[in-house]
């Protein structure tokens, strides 16, 4: 999980405003907010995690962790080592009375067959069960959103009834001003 920090603009005084919004703010209530926002996000994905894992069949974490293997350099390292090793053995001609696979290697084709026979569907497995979760994360992300949304207009609706409230104010005192000069 990468970390987010919410970093503030900083003026000559050591004074910042919080990204977005003019509101000044000092050095030490930026780190608050920003640890507080990361352990927020922490919160969230630590509870998607425990979910996922309390709801996840052992089969399907199997299938995952085989997934994982099967999409990694390391498996692809040690599988291009291993088909280069068969083809050399059985390619080589003072190694011929040990060879069981002789060119063209029809044993090495039903392998790679069966290997790929099984590793499809465990990696599509593994890909449907992401999706699922993917959808799930968004949907709590479109959640979030949504209410940051709603405090958001909810703001604005109060700033522009103190900006009424302050416009009839100010009407007064302007006719004050003109009466009085």
């Amino acid at each position: 999980m990468a970390k987010r920090y919410y970093y503030v603009y900083r003026d000559d005084d050591d004074n910042a405003d919080l990204e977005g919004f003019d509101i000044p703010i000092n050095e030490g209530d930026a780190r608050r907010i920003s640890r507080l926002v990361n352990m927020y996000e922490e919160n969230i994905l630590s509870m998607l995690d425990e979910e996922y894992q309390r709801k996840t069949k052992w089969s399907d974490k199997l299938a995952d962790r085989m997934a994982s293997f099967g999409g990694s350099w390391t498996f692809i390292i040690i599988f291009a080592a291993m088909l280069v090793s068969w083809m050399v053995w059985n390619a080589i001609p003072s190694t011929r009375r040990f060879h069981f696979d002789p060119p063209p290697f029809i044993l090495l084709n039903l392998c790679l067959s069966f290997l790929a026979a099984f590793q499809a569907p465990i990696i599509m497995m593994s890909q449907n069960r992401q999706a699922a979760r993917d959808k799930h994360e968004a949907i709590i992300d479109f959640a979030i959103n949504y209410k940051a949304e709603q405090e958001i207009d909810d703001m604005q609706s109060h700033l522009h009834r103190i900006e009424g409230k302050l416009l009839q104010l100010e009407h007064p005192i302007e006719n004050t001003k003109r009466e009085n000069t």
